[in-house]
């Protein structure tokens, strides 16, 4: 990425004029706006001229391209000209598109050896008595049915510190109570793929050592009986492991009261939690981006990716997710696995996502949204190659299906949707316990029990939306921090936050609605 530089003017040093825009990859045939540019402006670093308003954060042509040729952007196809382009004109949906083209999938030819860090960083976290590692103290109420939802809320509004400070006033080591509810759980298969993800999604949920007790609550007759997630996922009733249904508690208001009584039971002990240093292996980070710009694959991303290197470095796992937003980078990613086998386990996915979307009628480029395409962003496979750079340069050691345990070390791939809160919720259930989003458009979002760090691409969303935003990327864009720096104060800011630090969402509420697991199959 092209910087500003300094020149000796009469023995002071001078700061020469900033370029105008951003060149990423010597084999680029566009660069991108720093700022907005207005026709007749010179790219005397190109040695074009613009032809036309080019929004910010947008493409702009450095060459003549003819109809249907390759367009690429990080060195990588973007799509292809769907109309003759114009040196200095504007690339966008109006002349480029989407288009088939053979990847090299080269599978493990650039995975190399780790280096692992020599003093190991540590965080503040909650060691429970089994050994696994919180960086939350939650009790958290799940539901098997949508039928018992109102219920799931009730119970955990009356543990409110904003309308009801008593309830927890003598418990200052819990980070609150909280219901995920979902609107899903019967009319189903109950042999389908769709209700055994389910199952997998809440017994993940259950299990996962953000929450000091968890209460399952059903109706009683739904086709997701409590007594079936209790076996497929291993669970087993236990003093903070509570379940109960509505019709057999004696309907609302005594199965709200029992709801209450038994959370009242779990209070004291947890309670009596305390934070001690744990290495940052335990860390397990959701890797999410949403709202994303023209700037969120040059600033934001890659300065998490130099994070998730570090975190790797010190023995921690970073999940990537979000299948339809790697498509037609996915190479990238085969290139770095461990084995052949992880690598095919990826490219899997991807064609269960071909058949996916084949089958409903839709297409994989339905992606970007209206929003990234106002920020820039033209075609999936722009958004894709901006995306992965949140995985940094390490190796891709493993594939997992949605909501599936995570138990390897370092990067993970998770196959999700690319719809931010149905993929993140895959990512806690699997055990992450931090998640990183960058955002280049804004975005207002939390995950309970799990910590959400947003982070900016721009200054100008930072300098717009600071009250939801936990750092911000711009400097690099100005050149004022390399994606290093950046990535290491990142890497600390993850720390700190795992250690109890309280991030821009959880101090707004976010977190209960943002549970959202995926549902897949026929209801009928």
């Amino acid at each position: 990425m092209q910087n500003s530089s300094e020149s000796i003017i009469g023995g002071l040093v001078e700061a020469a004029p900033r370029p105008l825009t951003i060149r990423l990859h010597r084999d680029d045939d566009v660069v991108i706006a720093r700022e907005q540019l207005v026709g007749g402006a010179r790219l005397s670093e190109e040695g074009v001229t613009v032809s036309g308003l080019i929004p910010p954060g947008h493409k702009i042509a450095t060459r003549a391209i003819a109809q249907g040729e390759a367009v690429r952007r990080y060195g990588q196809i973007i799509g292809f000209a769907s109309r003759a382009i114009q040196a200095g004109e504007h690339v966008h949906i109006h002349n480029l598109a989407m288009g088939e083209f053979d990847r090299d999938y080269g599978f493990c030819a650039a995975s190399r050896a780790t280096d692992h860090a020599g003093t190991p960083a540590t965080f503040e976290g909650i060691v429970r008595a089994d050994g696994r590692v919180a960086t939350r103290n939650y009790i958290g109420i799940l539901t098997s049915v949508n039928c018992s939802a109102t219920v799931a809320r009730a119970i955990a509004d009356h543990f409110r510190r904003d309308t009801n400070p008593e309830s927890l006033a003598p418990y200052p080591n819990i980070d609150g109570v909280v219901a995920l509810t979902h609107g899903v759980g019967c009319a189903v298969d109950p042999e389908g793929e769709g209700l055994a993800l389910l199952q997998r999604t809440l017994g993940g949920y259950a299990a996962h050592p953000n929450f000091a007790g968890v209460l399952v609550i059903g109706l009683g007759c739904e086709t997701n009986q409590i007594a079936r997630i209790m076996e497929t996922q291993g669970l087993v009733e236990a003093p903070f492991l509570r379940t109960f249904n509505i019709q057999e508690t004696g309907g609302t208001a005594k199965t709200v009261a029992h709801g209450i009584e038994r959370i009242e039971e779990m209070l004291e002990a947890a309670n009596r939690v305390q934070r001690r240093p744990v290495p940052a292996s335990h860390l397990i980070v959701g890797l999410q981006c949403g709202g994303s710009d023209g700037y969120s694959g040059i600033s934001a991303n890659p300065a998490l990716g130099a994070a998730v290197d570090l975190l790797v470095a010190h023995g921690g796992t970073a999940i990537l997710s979000e299948t339809p937003e790697i498509y037609g980078a996915e190479h990238l990613l085969t290139r770095r696995a461990v084995s052949r086998e992880v690598g095919e386990k990826l490219v899997a996915r991807i064609h269960w996502w071909e058949d996916y979307c084949a089958r409903n009628r839709a297409a994989m480029n339905n992606n970007p949204s209206a929003g990234n395409k106002a920020g820039g962003l033209t075609t999936v496979l722009e958004k894709s190659l901006g995306g992965i750079a949140k995985a940094g340069n390490t190796n891709l050691v493993e594939v997992y299906e949605y909501a599936q345990r995570v138990t390897a070390k370092g990067l993970v791939f998770m196959d999700t949707p690319g719809y931010d809160p149905i993929s993140a919720t895959g990512q806690v259930a699997g055990g992450a316990n931090l998640i990183c989003f960058t955002t280049g458009r804004g975005s207002a979002y939390g995950c309970s029990p799990t910590p959400s760090l947003k982070i900016a691409t721009n200054d100008a969303l930072w300098n717009r939306q600071q009250e939801d935003m936990d750092l911000n990327c711009g400097p690099i864009l100005s050149g004022q921090k390399s994606i290093g720096q950046m990535g290491a104060e990142l890497f600390q800011l993850m720390l700190d936050t795992a250690s109890g630090k309280r991030s821009r969402s959880e101090m707004h509420g976010y977190g209960q609605n943002e549970f959202v697991p995926w549902q897949i199959g026929a209801i009928t």
